[in-house]
């Protein structure tokens, strides 16, 4: 066995132990689930969550943290989640919700979405993060935080996947929507090329407009003649 090969099947086993040692119980029953989302540092578009619960069997050493993979290897461990998972389900909020309840609420409120559309109630929930959502009236579910989690937990790591390819999917029916800007390159994320679209287009209608306030400060700096761009002041002492 080559050796790229043999480290991911050590990696696999290790996110698929992680979750076992858990609660073993769940785990063997198909009750343990991972979630995580994506999107929470762009300029623009939702932020998306995934909670998903794997069954003992699932095999795919080429699952991992989806921020570590390649866009075709998400891909494809995207199809083998849907098709193999005992349950998942996805939730997203707008940017304008973003903006009412700012960004940490807004992926909470995301990932609490999430868990709540699961087809299957989970015993045990691994969630990627430092913050605990808010888990449906009723359910008497252990619920455990994960710095991390996509590159420590294999239900984790599976939420990631998902919650990224939905993400970018979303992005790319935005650049149709709002050409211009570029989101099916960048995904929304501060990229030079996206800044520089906003500087000439102004903001569109998934713009997080939090996020943005950079602008307001660089229209007023210009017009103090901060930047290069920015007209020069009059010779005869007068401002522009």
């Amino acid at each position: 066995m080559e050796a790229g090969v043999l480290a991911r099947q050590r990696r696999f086993q290790r996110l698929q132990a992680f979750d076992h040692d858990v609660d073993p119980t769940a785990w063997e029953q198909g009750r343990l689930a991972g979630v995580d989302e994506a999107g929470v540092g762009p300029l623009a578009g939702p932020v998306v969550a995934a909670a998903v619960i794997l069954p003992a069997s699932f095999d795919l050493p080429e699952l991992y943290d989806s921020k570590q993979m390649t866009a075709a290897a998400r891909r494809r461990c995207e199809s083998a989640i849907r098709a193999g998972a005992i349950a998942f389900a996805l939730a997203r909020v707008s940017p304008r919700c973003i903006d009412r309840l700012n960004i940490l609420n807004a992926m909470l409120r995301a990932q609490a979405r999430a868990l709540a559309a699961l087809s299957v109630q989970p015993w045990t929930v691994l969630v990627d993060g430092n913050r605990e959502p808010r888990l449906p009236a009723g359910w008497s579910t252990r619920l455990r935080t994960l710095v991390r989690g996509d590159s420590t937990s294999l239900a984790v790591a599976a939420a990631s996947v998902l919650a990224k390819c939905a993400r970018d999917r979303a992005m790319r029916r935005l650049d149709q929507r709002y050409p211009g800007y570029g989101f099916a390159q960048h995904k929304g994320y501060a990229t030079e090329a996206h800044v520089q679209a906003l500087r000439q287009l102004g903001l569109s209608p998934v713009h997080r407009r939090g996020f943005c306030g950079f602008l307001a400060a660089e229209a007023l700096q210009a017009r103090q003649g901060t930047f290069p761009w920015a007209e020069a002041p009059s010779r005869r002492g007068h401002p522009v």
